[in-house]
């Protein structure tokens, strides 16, 4: 594998390096330069060998060439292509003056109606086209001024516009304000004084209704309170006079207690340990 970057290259030892001619740039033949270029058909065409129509914007592999011709010290270039159908070479060159291509031989350009020969446009020269341009471009001046002049009457008109709505906006609230205020007979204070009473009204039969339904409740919880303590009453009354005709009978039959102290039993903790009290106890009980 070779170098990439060669400081030294090697040289045979049968190289003759008087072999080697070299012709001054001077001396060199001249001739048109092609050059290989990647580009679209410029426009429709058919093809006069064989008649294929070729499409506007189909991509050919063309030679460039560099004619000797120029427009206003323009270079005019002409492209060679082939025929996708026969292969027959057509060329065409570019117009710089019309700002487009020109078929030369090999294929027809199709006909377009905005470039009718017969048209003033393409009739004209140059003097005429230049005043033609010169007058369409003070025309459009001229509709420039004019159309900053329509702007500024619209903005006028629509500033007059905006103070109306923000006029009849104020005059909207202060009809508003004197509605409000009862300012027109008032009528609209009767109606919400109406309104007012009729919520009044409703509010007060609501709390009547209250109220009586209150009562009502107190009245059937005092009557149950006053029967409860009638009942009560009589169970005690009753249980009274069972009392009465039983305590004599009671006093009888009970005895009347003696307050006499009564001497309880010492128990004594046993000498020998491990001995069970209850043994002790029973000794305890039959000595005495």
């Amino acid at each position: 594998m070779s170098e990439r970057k060669v400081l030294t290259k090697y040289y045979p030892p049968e190289f003759d390096p008087s072999k080697i001619t070299r012709v001054p740039k001077h001396l060199r033949t001249t001739g048109p330069k092609f050059m290989t270029v990647r580009l679209m058909a410029p426009f429709s065409m058919k093809c006069t060998s064989c008649g294929e129509y070729i499409y506007k914007g189909r991509k050919f592999n063309a030679r460039k060439e560099t004619t000797e011709e120029k427009y206003l010290n323009i270079a005019i270039y002409r492209f060679y292509i082939r025929c996708t159908r026969c292969s027959s070479e057509i060329t065409f060159k570019t117009d710089p003056k019309n700002m487009d291509y020109t078929c030369e031989r090999g294929a027809k350009r199709n006909f377009e109606s905005w470039r009718d020969p017969a048209s003033a446009e393409l009739q004209e020269t140059d003097e005429q086209r230049l005043d033609r341009l010169e007058r369409e471009q003070a025309e459009e001046a001229e509709n420039a001024e004019r159309d900053a002049m329509e702007e500024l009457e619209q903005k006028m008109q629509d500033s007059k516009r905006e103070m109306a709505i923000a006029d009849a906006l104020d005059e909207i609230r202060t009809r508003n304000a004197r509605i409000e205020r009862g300012e027109r007979g008032g009528k609209e204070e009767e109606a919400l004084a109406h309104v007012r009473d009729a919520a009044l009204g409703l509010r007060e039969a609501q709390e009547r209704e209250d109220e009586e339904a209150a009562r009502r409740a107190f009245e059937k919880r005092n009557v149950a309170r006053v029967r409860e303590e009638e009942r009560e009453e009589q169970a005690e009354g009753g249980a009274g006079e069972a009392a009465q005709s039983n305590g004599h009978t009671a006093a009888e039959t009970t005895t009347i207690p003696s307050f006499e102290r009564v001497k309880k039993p010492s128990f004594k903790k046993p000498l020998v340990p491990g001995l069970h009290w209850d043994w002790v106890i029973t000794t305890q009980m039959m000595i005495k």
